[in-house]
């Protein structure tokens, strides 16, 4: 009977691990499918991929978005500002979170991205976008990037506020 029971809890264990590397699969097939999107500038595939309770936060801390917002922004964006985005070096990885704020199945992207914009100014940028899936839906992504080195490349520049008044 300890035999049997054994294999029965190893069995169980052997299917939970499949069926849990499977849905980790499909959740890098999403991802890839949502950043081939962005590249694309296709939005339905994007909206498609969004969950309707979506929310979207970075890189600054108070940068939050929702679905509506996020596809009116790239729309806005790609059409007015980038010429073309391509993710180069971009590498995704699937995580389970346990516990704490966000448990829940996610896929990380590291890239760097070569934007190019209309006005003939390119930058390369690197970014990290955490991405929670349920449902087979993105429902939050938390991207992290420099946002001083893409003004930088754009030629903006800091100035101490402080040295102009001495």
């Amino acid at each position: 009977m300890k035999k049997i029971s054994i294999l029965v809890l190893a069995t169980a264990w052997l299917i939970g691990c499949d069926s849990s590397k499977a849905v980790q699969e499909q959740n890098v097939k999403l991802i890839e499918s949502y950043i081939q999107a962005v590249e694309n500038k296709d939005y339905d595939t994007m909206e498609s991929l969004l969950a309707d309770n979506y929310v979207g936060i970075g890189p600054s801390v108070s940068d939050t978005t929702t679905k509506k917002l996020a596809l009116e922004a790239w729309k806005i964006n790609s059409s007015e500002l980038y010429e073309s985005i391509k993710y180069t070096k971009s590498r995704v990885f699937p995580i389970s979170v346990a516990g704490g704020d966000y448990p829940g199945e996610w896929v990380s992207n590291f890239a760097l991205l070569d934007i190019n914009y209309k006005n003939g100014k390119s930058i390369n940028l690197l970014t990290n976008t955490s991405y929670k899936i349920e449902g087979g839906k993105i429902v939050n992504s938390f991207t992290f990037y420099n946002e001083a080195d893409a003004l930088e490349q754009l030629d903006y520049v800091f100035i101490d506020l402080n040295d102009l008044n001495q």
